[in-house]
């Protein structure tokens, strides 16, 4: 049996001079040395060394890329070079969602020997309800998350398209706030609101006198982002006729004030936004070509709700504290099967719709069926069946005790029927339920 030598002190004592959390493992996940920054975040700085760092950060028994994550480590053991992804570690301070960066080192023989790990928090997005920024847990917003931890360090225009009230606008303002403009302003215009004529008025500014009823000179939501981001809510309806001079701006980083022959320089990072799909409006000449080429420089999908239903309970949480701050209100069992149950055509801003209007007719401190809409208050309502996330697998993270208190309360047939709709044994389903609280 072959000994691994112990790492160079050397290369131990550096990691200990970085001031971000770094990790030393080697090939079968063990975690060799860790830096104090690393001992910090974790909470756990006494037993590190020789521990698995799927252990540490996820609390898991086996290697991440087995249990529904995507894994640095077994990647870079592939590609042999560095790699990067966004999770969900448990650090100190709870839940958080950090962005990983692992390089493998390499040995006199030419192979990989070590890898070390940095984290970097990624402070616009939390796993936990009673946090700020981008909340989620399901295996499509992670997905989302990562493009954002990706795009938001550089200058690059984004182009963000999903339906109605999935969030559009606070994933730019998580771009912004994640980016190196995060200190400039961050404008929102909505451009499906806006005539040709007020459009190029509110975007590039106008000239006293530009026009009828213009006795002041105005600068534009341009110029009021100088140094920031311009977000472009709703992309596709902006005239044809506008396009070309966005596209101008694009293009040459410069624009005139309406009334104004002045070229004036721009400094902005550009995002827009969408629910109609640009290239068929391209297909149809409601869109210009080179202008879609423009925007769409890395586009991102935001998922609807019904494809992240694993964070209904979380997304209801926090929306309630905010329609209802003051009030600690709790969602009963059977009306949370009721919200799982449901497609949200409308999004997170139905479900925020929902929560307010349930909020006000709710005089106790305990959310019911009968304050939900008529439509979701029918005794069929219940969680969506395995397929949507939930395989028989015990290696991935389990189910929680609200979707599972709220599964059994919704659920009329035997025990073991619900068990195979939510992907587990029988005698798993019975430990839980014994430990529910």
């Amino acid at each position: 049996m072959t000994v691994e030598p112990p790492p160079l002190p050397e290369l131990v004592s550096f990691l200990e001079s970085l001031p971000e959390p770094h990790i030393l493992c080697d090939r079968s996940y063990r975690i060799l040395a860790a830096n104090a920054a690393y001992r910090a975040n974790c909470g756990r700085p006494d037993d590190l060394i020789g521990r698995k760092c799927f252990e540490v950060s996820h609390h898991y028994p086996v290697p991440c890329d087995q249990a529904g994550e995507s894994c640095p480590l077994a990647h870079s053991l592939k590609s042999g070079q560095r790699e990067r992804v966004v999770h969900l570690h448990h650090t100190s301070a709870g839940e958080s969602y950090e962005n990983i960066e692992l390089s493998p080192i390499r040995g006199h023989d030419g192979e990989i020997a070590y890898f070390i790990e940095k984290l970097e928090p990624l402070p616009v997005a939390r796993g936990l309800a009673h946090a700020q920024g981008l909340i989620g847990r399901a295996p499509a917003f992670r997905a989302m998350l990562e493009l954002v931890a990706r795009v938001a360090p550089s200058d690059a225009t984004v182009l963000l398209q999903g339906e109605s009230g999935t969030g559009k606008e606070l994933v730019a303002q998580a771009i912004h706030d994640a980016s190196r403009r995060a200190k400039g302003p961050f404008v929102a215009v909505d451009c499906s609101g806006l005539t040709e004529t007020l459009f190029e008025s509110e975007i590039f500014g106008h000239e006293r006198g530009a026009f009828t009823g213009a006795t002041t000179r105005k600068i534009g939501l341009v110029e009021a982002a100088r140094g920031g981001t311009l977000f472009l809510d709703e992309m596709g309806d902006i005239p044809l006729t506008m396009q070309v001079k966005l596209l101008r701006l694009l293009e040459t980083g410069t624009y005139r004030r309406v009334g104004s022959t002045e070229l004036v320089r721009s400094d902005i990072r550009l995002i827009s936004a969408t629910h109609r799909p640009l290239k068929a409006l391209v297909e149809k000449g409601q869109f210009r070509q080179d202008l879609f080429y423009r925007v769409n420089a890395f586009p991102i999908c935001l998922p609807p709700l019904r494809k992240r239903r694993e964070d209904i309970a979380l997304l209801a949480d926090t929306l309630l504290g905010r329609v209802a701050p003051d009030r600690k209100l709790k969602i009963a069992p059977d009306t949370l099967a009721s919200l799982l149950g449901h497609d949200y055509p409308g999004n997170i801003r139905e479900l925020r719709n929902i929560l307010e209007r349930a909020s006000l007719l709710c005089d106790g401190d305990t959310l019911q069926r009968r304050h939900l809409p008529e439509e979701l208050q029918s005794p069929g309502s219940s969680l969506p069946a395995p397929a949507a996330g939930l395989a028989r697998d015990a290696t991935r993270p389990p189910l929680s005790d609200e979707l599972l208190a709220a599964a059994v309360h919704a659920h009329t047939g035997s025990r073991k029927a619900l068990a195979e709709k939510l992907g587990m044994s029988e005698r798993t389903l019975y430990r839980r339920l014994k430990i529910l609280p």
